[in-house]
């Protein structure tokens, strides 16, 4: 396959993970993907440059979260998550940083996020069900220790940002990324 036989409609399936691109000659594309009960979507432009596939989204990348309300409060970081649907809330998870050092921890059955830590450099949320790039809620010079956030309706939707696409002869491929956490992954052209 060649940059000239490039657009069109492009497959990949592996187990209950059902994803699909398509790139018209306009440079658009759209992208569907499904695995269990997680359906994500995207629409934007491409470039070829050589083999790669560079996407931008119309999605912004980093702003799955907004922040309702944040205060300084002395005790340790606490994230209230808030969804019409407190299942979708228990799926956060907070990246931050203590002393240069990167640290996790999950939202509980209550929908908070305790962070026992002091003092926390810098703070990101990630959904687990629809990753995407990490929304940062705090920085180095944040003095903040208590977030309440929400869940923006951007969630299910993709942002590539940081996803590349290679042509290959076969197809499609790229790296293991956060959308897609695999080896070996290869989208095939509809009709090939």
């Amino acid at each position: 396959m060649n940059q000239d036989n490039f657009p069109g409609i492009y497959h990949f399936q592996r187990q209950e993970l059902v994803a699909s691109f398509y790139f018209t000659d306009q440079e658009r594309f759209e992208f569907f993907y499904s695995y269990g009960a997680a359906d994500r979507n995207a629409t934007g432009t491409y470039t070829v440059d050589g083999t790669t596939i560079k996407l931008k989204s119309d999605k912004a990348a980093g702003n799955d979260f907004t922040i309702i309300r944040q205060e300084k409060r002395g005790g340790p970081v606490t994230i209230k998550v808030t969804d019409p649907n407190p299942m979708l809330a228990e799926y956060v998870r907070a990246l931050y940083f203590v002393s240069g050092q990167q640290l996790d921890t999950v939202c509980n059955r209550e929908q908070e996020i305790i962070i026992p830590e002091t003092p926390v450099d810098k703070i990101y949320l990630q959904h687990q069900l629809f990753p995407d790039v990490a929304c940062m809620i705090k920085d180095e010079s944040g003095e903040n220790d208590y977030f309440e956030v929400g869940l923006n309706p951007s969630l299910q939707q993709v942002s590539f940002k940081g996803i590349d696409l290679f042509i290959t002869e076969e197809g499609l491929t790229c790296h293991p990324n956060y959308l897609l956490p695999l080896e070996h992954i290869l989208f095939r052209k509809k009709g090939d």
